[in-house]
């Protein structure tokens, strides 16, 4: 047990350098993660030339502007579009497929009142609740509060609703199909 003032004061000294550079660390590592996290299709290009060399001219054209076509290899593919959320293997007239899948998320559309809806808490009941009586085992428990809230269904923040916006099949390594989808809700 430290009993001096300045014992005290030397020990919270020592430690502030260390707590100021841990912060500073973690700092600098969510920085660099913000900027890495923000790949392009230029930043691939420029990160893997030998690939984009490898292409035809017709190719390099497509991948340079995000785009594919039918017959493009999985590296031209990630090129353009980057590395998908999910890949999904199946089979497409006796021959092994596999598809990529995109995923974006979408804000839940209409007002959102928050957890309790746009009646309050208690469901227009302001703050009185509810209070009920339940039975177990031979005891008696009273309890208070909202018997429909659940806090992960209730959230202050909106959900986010994620759902596939591009696929991409190969087959035989080559693209066979791709598709753009719709958001959901517009």
């Amino acid at each position: 047990m430290i009993d001096s003032a300045w014992a005290r004061g030397m020990i919270v000294s020592l430690m502030k350098p260390r707590l100021l550079s841990g912060m500073l660390g973690v700092l600098l590592a969510a920085y660099a993660s913000l900027l890495t996290g923000c790949e392009t299709t230029q930043t691939r290009i420029s990160a893997h030339p030998e690939i984009y060399q490898n292409l035809s001219p017709r190719d390099q054209a497509l991948v340079s502007q995000g785009q594919i076509r039918p017959g493009m290899s999985p590296n031209a593919v990630w090129l353009a579009w980057g590395s998908p959320d999910r890949k999904v293997v199946g089979n497409m007239r006796g021959q092994p497929t596999e598809t990529w899948i995109y995923v974006r998320y979408e804000t839940y559309p209409g007002p959102y009142y928050g957890p309790y809806g746009p009646y309050g808490p208690g469901f227009g009941f302001g703050a009185v609740g509810f209070v009920g009586r339940h039975r177990h085992g031979g005891r008696s428990f009273v309890f208070f509060g909202d018997p429909f809230y659940d806090p992960f269904y209730y959230s202050y923040i909106p959900p986010s609703i994620p759902y596939p916006y591009k696929t991409v099949t190969f087959a035989n390594g080559r693209v066979v199909s791709f598709q753009y989808l719709e958001p959901p809700y517009r």
